[in-house]
């Protein structure tokens, strides 16, 4: 796969992503009925989900700037991934799996455009010497 069609699924994941947890951090912010209520009846607390709305729309936002902010990005990938995992089990445990679908839909999306990711920026970890 060349750069030109790694970075074409690139964008694209992060337009999604962007789209759907921008979208989903917007409607918790803004007591959506339908999106408290599932939450809700999963277990969470109303708290909880103010504080997934920030950090998701915080994550939105840092996804969505072009070639900064890498090592926060790899953060916001992770925190995307514990959201999905969370709702996926807690779908699962509560409402049953036809209704966590969403969340594997999702973590393939999630997953590909994080493969991109690191197609695009390799990253390099080399060891720094501490001197006294």
């Amino acid at each position: 796969m060349n750069t030109k069609s790694t970075k074409i699924i690139y964008w694209t994941g992060i337009v999604l992503t962007s789209l759907w947890f921008g979208a989903s951090g917007l409607f918790e912010l803004t007591n959506n009925p339908i999106v408290w209520g599932i939450t809700q009846q999963l277990g969470y607390p109303a708290h909880f989900i103010y504080i997934l709305g920030v950090f998701k729309l915080s994550g939105v936002i840092t996804l969505l700037i072009p070639n900064k902010l890498l090592r926060l990005k790899e953060w916001v990938f992770a925190g995307i991934f514990f959201d999905i995992i969370f709702a996926f089990f807690s779908k699962i445990a509560v409402l049953g799996f036809a209704d966590a679908i969403d969340a594997v839909i999702a973590f393939i999306m999630v997953s590909v455009t994080y493969a991109m990711f690191r197609k695009l920026y390799t990253a390099t970890y080399v060891q720094k010497e501490i001197q006294n």
